[in-house]
């Protein structure tokens, strides 16, 4: 984006409400389909790995709509492809809730990983771009919205469920929801400068076309990436497998197992919220250093515990030490550069799809205690990526507006 004058703190307020809906809807339709992992399983006679089959599915989907992201961003705008990415989300749920088959069920949860990916890059882009025009930070502020929209999600799973465990009804309320939702966005979405975005759309592009040309981004674009990975498989395993882990390996009933996603959205949207702050006082590095230990260590003491109130325990601290690190993360790379944003776009949306599919794997053919455990190690494991990047001191101006 060129840079210009600030705006009117009227302008910046209403572009950050509209990016936040993006970020609100993203975490809102992803929570609901997989709240309902269970009702799918039965439905479909699915084990664990057939389960992670499916997330799998999404995580290929993700990662093979990046190389048409560049394109995609050139041909239509950050905005327009949000929101063609987003209808199609909206889209998914009433054709999951129709499927008849398991393939079936498969191509539908490919297709959306490929919107997601989409989603995920163009809100991004919208975000940096509301920070660039107005010269003020709101990254941690829109990553709570997605926290925010995913407790949601949750919680009105376990109302449907408490209701009835058809996913017709809930799939096509939560739908006409999301409809309401990105309605609302639609008006206060940035319009892409084009000489800008023709550029950045270019320099992603030949950044899609293998990893020798990834690795143009920069060495601390690429520990970046793995850090985001490491972070999102960590955030995707608490959102796919909480639930199914509560009900198989703690024995919590069907009402009370979408709690675990709520307890760590809720966790998430505190420590979002107030993430602008903790990064004044301390710094970045120390946010994502601190945050990544509290998560990955408090999650392995649950589940060397056991039960269900420990792995509550454990996941309120995978949510209030990973919150920040996903904001903290895109922050540096946008300070990298478009090349390092994209890149890091690319493997969060990846490692949050494809990484928990991995854990499904695992827990096939272990136990899912097992795979959740591979989480913890997941999350310790940000800290040590994070050292391997200089980390820029956090502005000393206030962030909210």
């Amino acid at each position: 984006m060129s840079a210009s004058p600030p705006a009117p703190a009227s302008g910046f307020r209403r572009g950050r409400l509209a990016t936040a809906a993006l970020f609100s809807f993203l975490g809102f339709q992803y929570a609901t389909w997989v709240s309902r992992l269970p009702a799918l399983k039965d439905r479909f006679y699915l084990d664990e790995t057939r389960v992670g089959l499916l997330l799998m599915a999404c995580g290929v989907g993700a990662a093979v709509s990046f190389p048409l992201v560049a394109q995609l961003m050139k041909r239509l705008g950050s905005r327009r492809l949000a929101l063609w990415s987003a209808l199609c989300l909206v889209a998914v749920l009433p054709t999951l809730a129709a499927a008849g088959n398991y393939p079936f069920v498969l191509a539908v949860a490919l297709v959306d990983g490929v919107a997601v990916g989409c989603l995920n890059v163009a809100m991004n882009a919208q975000g940096a771009a509301l920070e660039s025009r107005y010269e003020r930070a709101t990254m941690a502020q829109l990553h709570a919205t997605f926290s925010g929209g995913a407790l949601a999600g949750a919680l009105l799973a376990s109302g449907m469920n408490a209701v009835t465990h058809a996913l017709t009804a809930h799939f096509a309320l939560a739908a006409g929801l999301l409809t309401l939702l990105l309605a609302s966005a639609r008006p206060g979405l940035l319009t892409d400068e084009p000489d800008a975005r023709a550029e950045e759309s270019t320099q992603e592009a030949s950044e899609a076309k293998g990893l020798r040309r990834l690795t143009g981004a920069g060495r601390a674009a690429l520990w970046l990436g793995a850090a985001m990975m490491l972070g999102t498989i960590t955030e995707g395993a608490m959102t796919d497998w909480s639930t199914l882990y509560l009900t198989e390996e703690t024995g919590a009933s069907g009402r009370l197992a979408p709690l675990g996603i709520a307890v760590v959205s809720v966790m998430m949207v505190l420590a979002r919220l107030l993430g602008d702050r903790w990064r004044e006082r301390w710094g970045d590095a120390r946010v994502v250093r601190v945050g990544s230990v509290v998560a990955g260590t408090g999650l392995a003491l649950a589940l060397a515990t056991g039960g269900t109130w420990p792995a509550l325990v454990g996941f309120a601290c995978v949510g209030l030490g990973m919150a920040t690190v996903t904001p903290c993360v895109y922050v540096a790379a946008a300070a990298e550069g478009p090349k390092a944003l994209t890149l890091v776009a690319a493997t969060g949306t990846t490692g949050l799809l494809a990484g928990p599919a991995l854990i499904g794997f695992v827990a096939g053919r272990t136990s899912l205690t097992v795979g959740m455990a591979l989480v913890a190690v997941s999350a310790l494991l940000v800290s040590v990526t994070a050292r391997h990047r200089t980390w820029d001191a956090p502005p000393s101006k206030a962030l909210t507006g």
